[in-house]
């Protein structure tokens, strides 16, 4: 069986690898998540998916936070009757400051909150990894890849020589 990769700070639990090729990553933040008991004992599993989830500001209770939209953590299997919906809005933990300027971003700049990983911080807390994106055009996208395909060949030459 693989070993699962690991960040600087702990263990990955999911990965969304599109981010980085769909948008322009201008900065990352850490915010750690409010899980339910199920989610945790899931997530330690590694089966969760965050490909098409997304972090948005919300209004609760007056209040200004930021949700995780549409991430996917599976049912826990000997859960039972206390298990939890896959995919719920989950609330993610960042100063006042923090979620006020990212909110300000997003709706000035036009930029979006994408989660890039999921991942188990050195004390045992679930932790996200956001980045606030722009997104990128198709030619933007293929010029990424004639630039990545260039440095890998320059690499090789390098290494030959």
């Amino acid at each position: 069986m693989a070993r699962k990769k690991k960040t600087d700070t702990g263990l990955l639990a999911a990965q969304n690898r599109k981010a980085r090729h769909d948008y322009t990553v201008l900065e990352e933040v850490e915010a750690g998540i409010v899980l339910v008991g199920t989610e945790v004992k899931s997530l330690r599993s590694g089966k969760a998916n965050i490909q098409d989830s997304y972090a948005e500001a919300q209004y609760h209770d007056g209040n200004l936070d930021i949700y995780l939209i549409n991430a996917y953590i599976p049912e826990y299997k000997q859960g039972n009757q206390f298990n939890h919906s896959t995919r719920r809005d989950r609330k993610l933990l960042l100063k006042a400051r923090e979620i006020k300027r990212l909110a300000g971003k997003v709706q000035k700049k036009g930029l979006t909150l994408v989660p890039l990983d999921i991942h188990w911080s050195s004390r045992g807390l679930a932790k996200v990894k956001l980045g606030l994106c722009q997104g990128k055009h198709s030619y933007d996208k293929r010029q990424a890849e004639k630039d990545r395909q260039w440095n890998i060949q320059k690499q090789r030459a390098l290494r030959e020589q």
